[in-house]
């Protein structure tokens, strides 16, 4: 059983948790995730290291309400256990000192993004940080972001904060600018990760993708997280979560994701019933 210590609500369905588990805790690296399962009777869903303590041997986990699990999960209260933690799982980002390094995040990708950044940093990096939201009140992490970044630059979709667009345009004002940049970190919703990884093949920027493709036992053996990466079968468990951005597939990746979506649907509608029921 693992005990939640700390929760909050970072915005209406985005929610920053704390949960002790020594063990991941000690061994946890930036870009690797867990899996967890709330009760014997519940899925198994990844999700995102956003941060560790290895003193208190707790992780800090960042997740979107999406469907009837995240919901359960964000109606826990603290002092609440969870019953299983698996990890940590996946390949850990590969850090070291590559001169100027960008790191996009997205959304709630930007709880990925911030661990990456503070290695980078860490590891003698240049980090250019470039983070974005539909809106500034949906916005998470900006002064995590900023502490670990040489530059931040911030953008909102409707113009509310920063500059008024897309984070891809922020990284292409910033190319055409002449800033010299040895390699891309993009993290966040498909799409932007599909558009990142566009922008920056014809320069011949290296750039990495965190994938977080539907997943069942996290070991390789159930082959549902599988994702076509140049042309190759590979697992978003085992091989990932981050692949080369300018090989992997984006258009059979977001034909997979939404392989359930009604079901998950239903079950989101069915949990809200039963919980307004209570």
């Amino acid at each position: 059983m693992f005990k939640i210590v700390e929760k909050s609500f970072l915005q209406d369905i985005v929610v920053r948790m704390v949960i002790e588990a020594p063990e991941v805790a000690r061994k946890r690296k930036p870009g690797q995730f867990i899996v967890l399962m709330i009760d014997e009777q519940g899925e198994r869903i990844p999700l995102t290291i956003v941060d560790s303590d290895s003193e208190k041997g707790t992780l800090t986990i960042i997740f979107q309400i999406v469907g009837k699990t995240t919901a359960k999960l964000a109606d826990m209260k603290v002092g609440d256990h969870i019953l299983h933690v698996l990890g940590p799982l996946g390949h850990a980002t590969e850090i070291s000192n590559f001169g100027t390094a960008v790191v996009v995040g997205g959304g709630v990708g930007i709880g990925v993004a911030y661990p990456i950044a503070a290695a980078l940093k860490k590891a003698g990096n240049k980090v250019i940080s470039i983070i974005g939201a539909r809106t500034k009140d949906i916005l998470i992490l900006e002064d995590e972001m900023k502490n670990v970044s040489d530059r931040l630059l911030v953008a909102t979709d409707d113009g509310s904060y920063g500059f008024h667009g897309f984070v891809s345009a922020v990284l292409q004002n910033l190319i055409d600018s002449g800033e010299k940049i040895d390699i891309v970190f993009a993290i966040g919703p498909v799409p932007m990760m599909r558009v990142i990884a566009n922008l920056t093949k014809p320069y011949g920027l290296k750039t990495i993708v965190s994938l977080n493709p539907i997943m069942v036992d996290a070991t390789g053996m159930c082959g549902a997280c599988r994702v076509a990466v140049g042309g190759k079968t590979k697992f978003g468990c085992v091989d990932g979560p981050e692949f080369d951005g300018h090989e992997v597939d984006f258009g059979l990746l977001m034909s997979r994701l939404r392989t359930y979506a009604d079901q998950e649907k239903q079950a989101m509608e069915n949990y809200r019933c039963e919980s307004h029921g209570k």
